[in-house]
């Protein structure tokens, strides 16, 4: 259900816009999807876990945020990003 520290790295490689970047909301977007992902399989087959669904809605609320935060700063970081994560809009 939790994402690897390897995953981890390799998501903040491939998302971060500088040397030094592991918190900068691209980053911060691919990993909330990656443990977003995680978590709607495990919801698949255990569909009355409702503390795990109420996780699942926060970190969707949270990433919705952060991609409007992304969205108001530099719209083509926005549509760059959910290109690459694969999120419909």
């Amino acid at each position: 259900m939790t994402i690897t520290k390897e995953r981890k790295q390799e998501l903040i490689e491939d998302f971060k816009r500088g040397d030094s970047d592991n918190g900068s909301p691209e980053v911060q977007i691919a990993i909330l999807t990656t443990r977003i992902n995680n978590l709607t399989e495990h919801m698949r087959s255990n569909p009355k876990d409702y503390s795990t669904r109420r996780g699942l809605l926060a970190m969707v609320s949270r990433r919705r945020r952060l991609l409007d935060y992304l969205k108001e700063i530099d719209q083509q970081r926005y549509l760059d990003s959910i290109g690459r994560l694969g999120i419909r809009k």
